[in-house]
């Protein structure tokens, strides 16, 4: 395995940094807008996890694909964000043990990324006492009160601090936590802390990604403001009502969506609205830190969504964002969020690489 890991150090150190991105001097990233998809190869470590809700979500711990990080950047995008179950790469039965076939996997992505020139992002969707969709399969700790699945965690992204030395944050950054909810404001920052100075302890330089409280919105946390070499990501999945219309791992909204959206003769959702409630307060970290950067990580509409409402909304929420210069991962490259295999009723697929091509959302993203 040692050998297997010096020759993906060695292929790292060869591989030129994509033309879109740069470095920018020893503790920042300066880049063009990141415009990218998530990929969820690594979504979880178990396929029934998701069968009662939504089959297609059963991903069980498979190997990235390097097509995926070919087609993104020859479609004209340069990011990827990998939202993974940290039990995929964890001993069942000793946590502070990790496999390493599973690490090569996740390797291999990284040097992908750098091939085709597309940042990659590490996220912990499932982190050690703590996942957004956690009622599906129960962790036996709570990260935001238990010692030890903060000792866990932090573990966990050390290794990878380790793992990713001295590869730029050009290429690699760390997303820490999914979706945070559940805990208080001082609990969320407390573990972000502890696990940014044992990154920083291993790696000062490793640009990290720092989710906000989740909701509707979910906008940053001013108080992670004085994290250095950071980006606070937020969300656009607003309105649900609109963008997991008949999701049931959502609570199955049932109202018929619209875009904007209206009931009876009020408008409650348009554009004005997305820039009041989603854009302008997490512009506010701006005044507070000038240098602040925010980033969308993920965003999208399920396909029981009618695609002309869903191609509406996503315009209004990709102008808003390229004039806030904000980048964005949609959720997700293929599959019922995505441009490639979404299986929408109302869509005229083309046939694209042996896939089906989602033309009209394809071309709309490569627009901004």
């Amino acid at each position: 395995m040692q050998s297997n890991r010096r020759k993906f150090l060695e292929t790292l150190a060869t591989v030129s940094v994509g033309s879109t991105l740069e470095c920018c001097g020893a503790t920042g990233v300066k880049s063009q807008r990141w415009r990218g998809f998530n990929l969820q190869e690594k979504f979880t470590d178990r396929p029934d996890e998701w069968t009662t809700l939504d089959p297609e979500w059963g991903h069980s711990n498979e190997p990235f694909v390097e097509a995926d990080f070919e087609w993104i950047a020859r479609l004209g995008f340069n990011f990827v964000r990998l939202p993974m179950s940290y039990r995929c790469w964890t001993d069942p039965h000793d946590p502070f043990r990790l496999l390493e076939p599973t690490l090569l996997q996740i390797d291999q992505a990284v040097n992908w990324g750098r091939q085709y020139g597309v940042h990659t992002c590490l996220n912990f969707h499932r982190a050690p006492g703590y996942c957004i969709n956690g009622q599906l399969s129960p962790e036996p700790w709570n990260l935001w009160t238990d010692q030890l699945a903060l000792d866990i965690f932090t573990f966990h992204w050390t290794q990878f601090a380790q793992r990713y030395k001295g590869v730029p944050s050009a290429n690699v950054s760390f997303n820490l936590i999914n979706e945070p909810n559940g805990c208080t404001l001082h609990q969320y920052a407390n573990v972000i802390r502890h696990a940014e100075r044992a990154i920083r302890e291993v790696d000062p330089n490793r640009l990290i990604m720092m989710d906000g409280l989740f909701g509707e919105t979910t906008l940053p946390v001013p108080e992670l403001l004085d994290v250095s070499n950071a980006v606070h990501s937020t969300r656009g999945y607003a309105p649900f009502s609109l963008t997991h219309y008949l999701a049931p791992w959502a609570g199955t909204p049932n109202l018929l969506p619209t875009w904007p959206t209206r009931i009876g003769d009020l408008t409650v959702w348009d554009k004005d609205r997305l820039d009041q409630l989603c854009i302008l307060p997490a512009q506010g970290l701006s005044y507070r830190k000038p240098n602040a950067r925010i980033f969308v990580g993920e965003w999208g509409c399920w396909n029981r969504t009618p695609h002309d409402v869903t191609l509406r909304w996503m315009r209004n929420f990709l102008e808003l964002w390229k004039k806030a210069e904000w980048g964005w991962a949609l959720w997700c490259f293929r599959g019922s969020f995505g441009i490639l295999d979404s299986n929408r009723s109302d869509v005229r697929y083309e046939n694209w690489q042996g896939h089906k091509v989602d033309r009209k959302m394809l071309e709309l993203l490569q627009e901004f």
